[in-house]
């Protein structure tokens, strides 16, 4: 549950508040009417810090034992540096656990709208709670009321809370252990979910699917003592909408990376490899509660890549739900091999737009480390968009090459196409090439190789490890 908003455009004479946050535009001397003016410049004299220098969030306590935080924010730099200012000065509040908050934004029309947007998005997906498993309850309790002024306009705050709505439960899904999330325990969870949110709900379990032939998804899912994997099918439709957008999410729920086993180092944290499909997830939640003119067609590849007599091997040959033979190479290249079964079903129904989001290689993680996500592509306008997208929302990404001169290195001497290759190098390239192949009717594409999707201390807005990325960055792509 996220804290309830009150907001409004005026600052009341008298402003009594436990936990406050000030945050006041850059400049070469403080506004007059900064809230506790005297007591700020008294703070910014004891650490020698003159006004045009003061950037990083300072706080103190007042007389009466309230916390005063203030942050002069530099418009002039992007929208992701200014979300980090503001979370970190938020989570000096937050830190302390309140009931509530109230936030002050100071400056011009432009400049208290970018400082609202921030402050309250980072108090609501930072004042919520995600799952912790210890001995003792942990007493500490979500934030539940958030006082805002000098900036009220609802409908920009109805966006922000449907976009930390998808954000927390991207992040809730993604955070939850192996044992709480099997492939059948997600399944229900979103047809839960689907129920709630009166999306259509269709399943192609394994039965179905090897039916239907998609090989590629039953190779990886077969090695699971439980035939519990799916690939699951969402619609949200708006009576105004024209366009379909399709988002295609990589679920497994943990990989072992089968009989190509992963090192205990690289195993640890493999319960977060679904994390593509809590983005889609979080997307199409928060599309719903804002209602958004588009028709979205949502596709969750739920599955584990365990080991045992039934995996997949090396030197295998499948052949996947379009015809392609796929010679295997490497057991823990599990992930393009879901994709590509669920890409092809997507695409069948030739939507406008397909996107699909995967924690799929680590050469993207060595690429770019875990402050941006990468993204390829068939279309350089597309390509254009998802780079300016980033930008607005603050979830960076960065664009690789996908030359048709890479293909050859996939080239097969007994199927129509390798899985990968044993060398490693430019994988996040070669993945994204292979994906291409099982793509029909030539649709608009962006691959999000999640390379953000946990980084250490946060990112953005985000105040935990764990990211959430993507959601905003593709409601950013959707309006």
């Amino acid at each position: 549950m996220l804290a309830q908003l009150t907001a409004s455009t005026s600052l009341p004479k008298t402003l009594k508040a436990a936990h406050l946050l000030v945050l006041l535009p850059k400049g070469k001397s403080l506004p007059k009417d900064v809230p506790h003016r005297e007591l700020l410049t008294a703070v910014l004299k004891r650490r020698a810090i003159k006004a045009e220098e003061f950037a990083a969030p300072v706080a103190a306590n007042h007389t009466d034992g309230s916390l005063i935080v203030w942050a002069a924010l530099d418009f002039n730099k992007t929208h992701f540096a200014v979300q980090i200012q503001v979370r970190k000065a938020m989570q000096l509040l937050l830190d302390e656990q309140p009931v509530g908050v109230s936030i002050v934004v100071l400056g011009d029309t432009a400049q208290r709208t970018q400082a609202a947007e921030a402050a309250v998005y980072a108090a609501w997906v930072n004042g919520a709670r995600l799952p912790l498993h210890k001995k003792k309850a942990d007493q500490r309790k979500p934030l539940q009321k958030i006082a805002l002024y000098g900036f009220a306009d609802k409908k920009i705050f109805d966006e922000f809370k449907a976009q930390a709505a998808g954000n927390l439960l991207c992040r809730t899904l993604t955070v939850l252990p192996p044992n709480e999330l099997t492939p059948g325990m997600y399944r229900k969870r979103v047809k839960e979910l689907a129920k709630a949110q009166g999306w259509k709900h269709e399943e192609f379990d394994m039965k179905a699917l090897r039916k239907m032939g998609a090989g590629a998804f039953v190779a990886v899912a077969q090695g699971s003592h439980e035939e519990d994997a799916a690939i699951v099918h969402l619609r949200y439709r708006h009576t105004k909408a024209k366009q379909i957008v399709a988002l295609v999410g990589k679920g497994i729920c943990f990989d072992t990376g089968g009989h190509n086993l992963k090192p205990a180092r690289y195993m640890h944290g493999m319960h977060e490899d679904m994390n593509g499909s809590a983005v889609a997830l979080g997307i199409l939640l928060a599309a719903t509660q804002q209602k958004l003119p588009v028709n979205i067609d949502c596709w969750l590849a739920i599955a584990q890549n365990h080991i045992g007599p039934k995996a997949y091997k090396q030197n295998d040959i499948v052949k996947a739900l379009n015809g392609t033979t796929i010679e295997i190479m490497h057991t823990d290249a599990e992930g393009r091999m879901v994709l590509a079964d669920t890409l092809t079903l997507a695409s069948r129904a030739k939507p406008n737009l397909l996107i699909d989001f995967a924690t799929l290689t680590g050469s993207m993680a060595v690429a770019l480390g875990a402050r941006y996500s990468g993204v390829l592509g068939n279309c350089d306008e597309l390509l254009q968009k998802a780079v300016q997208a980033g930008q607005q929302s603050g979830e960076r990404l960065c664009v690789f090459p996908m030359d048709e001169d890479y293909e050859p290195a996939l080239d097969s001497k007994v199927a129509d196409i390798k899985q990968c290759t044993l060398d490693g190098e430019a994988d996040h390239i070669l993945a994204a090439r292979f994906l291409k192949r099982f793509l029909e009717h030539d649709v608009p594409w962006l691959h999000v190789d999640l390379s953000s999707s946990r980084c250490e201390g946060g990112l953005g807005s985000v105040a935990s490890d764990v990211t959430g990325f993507g959601v905003g960055w593709g409601l950013r792509m959707l309006k």
